[in-house]
């Protein structure tokens, strides 16, 4: 097995800008180990060898010509099957896109080609990124590198089980309502939801317009603050694209630091309804950013209490619109009954066969919640209750630079779990939706390892616009753990190979 898989893409473009290893060489290290695990694993949904190998030869041919190229070029990334390629499928976990091939490729992925990142593959997600297991995934789910018999997170769970299983150092996920966060809880690796409009949605396609963020998963915050500078910035194809620039996340990054920072603990995501040791390990950071110079404050954010309650009306609304098209005429599979079938009577069966349970059980709710009749009483309440935790936000960044929280209730279930009890896996959000509702970034770094042997994590939050304050916050905290333990996060974890060897109950 190389070890240029184990190494972080900031590493691998220092080793890459220095010509001591080529981008082929990379490329075909991280494809050997999607060779070796991915049959079990299942972080990928299409792996696109070629087309990796050739990009990375081509950037070797320019920097051996001596080109200006982007630091990251040459360093391999995944993508989140919900975000358009033209040179692999596009299907949102679904079948009813199975095999669809988009004309356009989505506006980060257009950033990642021009920079010459090689592009492994797509991977897996819940279907139409409803979820958070991969356990509604049309194809199968994904699994957790540290222990397969449970889940990676989801919705994004196969970016965050391949950067986890070191089949990609870097790869792109969407965060609806913790899509990226509660994977990278669940998997030792981090995940960023930047601020709504930092980073186009053109060419995403759509769950929850208002609400869906593309954004890096990566194995360490300078990582990912160096993938955020790149796929960052106004796109004119996406109307909700923020004009100005948000800075350097990467300097951020560089030069972060915990003293006098106020780090506001939110009163209502933490103590009861967490885990002990998710609870512990979050009070041991506090303890050591406390050490390191920081303020820790508590605030209130009342509101927070109808957060879940808020989301799962609004998300099915807009997903109900934005999966309307799918209908076997604009988009999708065409699924014919037997006789004289009507217009109709086609749509109903395509959609039938198309869809799985858990996106149709969010269409009908979604409906529901639009329907003659109680739109004020569902959709409009829901949006009132959004304003309120904006308002709550508001106030909290006024006593605090950043707050803070676990990201999640409790490390990785098992597969089946929860499946049969959709209130359940909601609850698995009920720390990161706030963020979403707000529109603000929220950033999910590594938290220690449970007493299960499972990795757990610590979140960030910051004002809209100010991004950095994760990366500088997030860095910090990430550099005391590893002085603290005297090793990276991702090095407790367990060889997935030795895992696969051993068996996976199936």
């Amino acid at each position: 097995m190389s070890e240029l898989i184990h190494k972080s893409a900031s590493d691998l473009a220092q080793l890459l800008a220095s010509k001591e290893i080529s981008s082929v060489e990379v490329t075909k290290a991280h494809l050997a180990q999607i060779d070796a695990v991915n049959e079990v694993v299942h972080s990928y949904l299409h792996v696109t060898a070629d087309a990796a190998i050739a990009v990375a030869a081509e950037v070797d041919a320019k920097r051996a010509a001596g080109e200006k190229l982007h630091p990251l070029a040459g360093v391999p990334i995944a993508v989140k099957d919900n975000l358009t390629t033209t040179d692999a499928p596009t299907t949102a976990g679904s079948k009813i896109l199975e095999g669809w091939i988009p004309q356009y490729d989505a506006t980060v992925v257009r950033k990642i080609r021009e920079a010459g990142l090689p592009i492994l593959g797509k991977t897996n997600l819940d279907e139409f990124a409803m979820g958070s297991s991969t356990e509604f995934s049309a194809y199968g789910p994904s699994r957790n590198p540290w222990d397969l018999d449970r889940i990676p997170g989801g919705s994004g769970g196969g970016s965050s089980s391949a950067v986890a299983a070191y089949m990609a150092p870097l790869a792109l996920g969407s965060d609806t309502g913790g899509s990226i966060r509660f994977p990278a809880f669940v998997t030792g690796t981090v995940g960023i939801k930047p601020t709504y409009g930092a980073v186009s949605r053109y060419g995403l396609i759509a769950l929850a317009s208002s609400l869906d963020q593309v954004g890096p998963v990566t194995r360490n915050v300078r990582d990912a603050a160096l993938l955020q500078d790149l796929i960052a910035g106004h796109d004119p194809h996406d109307s909700t694209s923020l004009p100005e620039s948000l800075g350097s996340m990467a300097e951020a990054a560089a030069n972060g630091s915990l003293k006098g920072k106020r780090i506001g603990v939110i009163k209502q995501l933490s103590g009861d309804g967490f885990q002990p040791a998710v609870s512990k390990a979050f009070q041991h950071s506090l303890d050591l950013m406390t050490a390191a110079g920081a303020e820790i404050v508590e605030v209130s954010c009342p509101s927070f209490e109808y957060a879940i309650a808020a989301y799962y009306l609004i998300l099915p609304a807009e997903a109900s619109s934005n999966l309307a098209k799918f209908d076997s005429v604009r988009f999708g599979m065409r699924v014919a009954p037997e006789g004289n079938p009507t217009i109709e009577r086609v749509m109903a069966a395509t959609r039938e066969a198309g869809f799985g349970p858990e996106v149709k059980r969010r269409i009908i709710l979604g409906t529901y919640a639009l329907s003659s009749g109680y739109y004020d009483a569902y959709y409009g309440s829901a949006q009132k209750v959004r304003t309120l935790i904006q308002r709550d936000f508001d106030a909290a960044f006024a006593k605090a630079d950043v707050l803070v929280s676990p990201t999640a209730p409790a490390t990785a279930f098992k597969f089946g779990e929860k499946v049969e009890d959709p209130l359940a896996m909601y609850l698995n959000d009920i720390a990161t939706i706030p963020a979403n509702l707000a529109g603000i970034p929220g950033i999910s770094i590594p938290n220690g390892v449970a007493d299960d042997g499972l990795p757990v994590g610590i979140q960030f939050l910051a004002p809209a616009r100010e991004d950095a304050r994760l990366y500088d916050v997030g860095a910090a905290l990430e550099a005391l753990h590893e002085a603290e333990w005297g090793k990276t996060m991702m090095s407790f974890a367990p060889d997935v190979h030795e895992l696969i060897k051993k068996g996976v109950s199936r």
